[in-house]
């Protein structure tokens, strides 16, 4: 079971002051990629996210590039179906590479970490512009609102880790530097 200690074995939890692809800041951050770069830890927890998601049935895995291919792939080998992946072309996702899914088709859209969702339902629209997004899912939810997708949503791992806009950010107040470490640069 994918647990809190297993980003701190990894090296994967950061603190300090960061902007996340969100644009809030946070004085944590969950660098995923530092837990799914051993691949026996990656496989796991696609072989976890993937018993959570299996009862919807999907016949694709979509992911957004660059922080959920790997965990998606993983999920997506798991449920024994396609593992896609959209990425931002002119700032919007879209299907490149000659990914393509079907109508009807029931799809999982699976991230990494959850903090606004904005990213995820960015994919979700992608996607049900083809075919039927199902279900989401995610390693990491760092304190969503049960509400955020219209379909339903799984997780791992739920984490309360502050979050605020840039121009409430106690970090900024006291002059800690910024790092950006997602894979979305807003500079």
């Amino acid at each position: 079971m994918l647990t809190l200690d297993d980003f701190l074995e990894t090296g994967a939890l950061l603190t300090g002051h960061f902007r996340l692809s969100s644009g809030l800041h946070s004085d944590r951050y969950l660098q995923c990629a530092r837990l799914l770069m051993w691949p026996q830890r990656a496989e796991s927890a696609g072989r976890e996210l993937a018993a959570k998601l299996a009862e919807f049935s999907p016949e694709a895995v979509v992911s957004p590039a660059l922080g959920g291919i790997v965990v998606g792939h993983e999920v997506a080998r798991a449920l024994g179906v396609r593992a896609l992946f959209a990425e931002r072309k002119d700032g919007v996702f879209a299907f490149r590479r000659g990914f393509a899914l079907g109508p009807g088709e029931r799809v999982a859209v699976v991230e990494d970490v959850f903090t606004t969702g904005g990213s995820t339902r960015e994919v979700c629209a992608t996607v049900d512009a083809a075919a039927s997004v199902v279900v989401v899912g995610s390693l990491v939810d760092r304190g969503l609102s049960p509400d955020a997708f219209p379909v339903p949503a799984r997780t791992l791992l739920s984490v309360q880790v502050p979050s605020w806009p840039a121009e409430e950010c106690p970090l900024c107040a006291d002059g800690e530097p910024l790092e950006v470490p997602g894979s979305r640069r807003r500079e």
